[in-house]
């Protein structure tokens, strides 16, 4: 190897270097940025202090590694009563588990038999409403937010003082009714399966519905799964539209994320609840990173396999 060569190869090592160098720098750099307010969340949930006269400090402090620590924020959490419900965030969780359930069922099936549709169904107006739905995609949902409330209100389903259990519902369905428009990712999974399989099934007698639920579902299990997870995160970390639906005179019926903000924010707010705050977004994201972590194989599988084929 020539001389000048060698120079040019060793230039170009270096510049390589010097280029991995600064985006790791990068990267290091706005991951801490994002990791601090995470921590100090975490470090607050966990702060147990007192002024000198024994009153405890739960509202923010300057300091941001606590002097004592202790299970008291959660303890608290669990045990008092907020906006005259006794025993609310456990109630609060446990309303938005049930939604975030029942819209994990509901979206997911939508999703998946729409994904379906478009890719192993021909009909008319097939690439007209996948172009449609693409471009209504490209908004986000909550600009519909005050036509679906007004909607859910003219048959009763929000702002019902005689049964305000029925926002519930009418919550569920502002989730799930348009789930099927997010078909995109789901239906580049199904591309990818063998159009033969169907045409074989057909051939055997066997209905566009018995093929999904024979033949599809069964090796779709990662875009499943995916699809499950997106539509649990989605009302389980919601705040816009379960604020707005439910209301604010339903304490009893909020979500978690509605409950959380009302501690500090709501009609009757307290700055000494900022310790329990932290305390209830601990365990807010509890479950979800239980799920990814458990589920990450198959998320990635389904997110991957999905965008193969549009």
């Amino acid at each position: 190897m020539s001389t000048e060569k060698k120079k040019r190869v060793s230039s170009q090592s270096r510049n390589r270097r010097v280029s991995l160098g600064a985006t790791y720098t990068i990267l290091i750099i706005l991951g801490i940025i994002w990791l601090i307010p995470l921590v100090w969340i975490v470090l607050s949930a966990f702060r147990c202090q007192y002024q000198p006269d024994g009153t405890f400090i739960g509202r923010v402090t300057s300091d941001f590694f606590p002097k004592q620590y202790g299970l008291k924020n959660f303890k608290d959490l669990f045990t008092a009563t907020y906006y005259g419900v006794a025993g609310a965030f456990p109630r609060w969780m446990l309303n938005t588990l049930i939604i975030a359930i029942i819209d994990c069922i509901i979206s997911t099936f939508l999703v998946l038999s729409v994904a379906y549709c478009m890719s192993k169904l021909k009909f008319k107006l097939r690439k007209t409403f996948m172009n449609v739905s693409m471009i209504i995609g490209l908004f986000p949902g909550f600009m519909s937010m005050i036509a679906i409330y007004f909607l859910l209100k003219s048959i009763g389903l929000t702002g019902n003082p005689s049964h305000p259990e029925y926002s519930v519902i009418g919550l569920v369905l502002a989730y799930s009714a348009g789930a099927g428009m997010g078909f995109q990712i789901a239906k580049g999974f199904f591309d990818v399966i063998p159009n033969a399989l169907v045409e074989s099934a057909k051939l055997d007698g066997c209905t566009s519905f018995k093929i999904f639920q024979r033949i599809i579902l069964p090796l779709a299990k990662p875009i499943i799964i995916y699809q499950a997870l997106m539509s649990f995160t989605g009302p389980w970390m919601d705040f816009i539209f379960a604020k707005v639906i439910i209301g604010a005179d339903n304490a009893r019926y909020w979500t978690v994320s509605v409950g959380l903000y009302s501690m500090l924010f709501g009609t009757h707010p307290d700055t000494n609840l900022f310790t329990q705050f932290a305390a209830g977004c601990v365990i807010v994201a509890i479950p979800i990173v239980t799920l990814f972590m458990f589920l990450q194989k198959y998320y990635v599988e389904g997110v991957t396999a999905g965008a193969v084929k549009g």
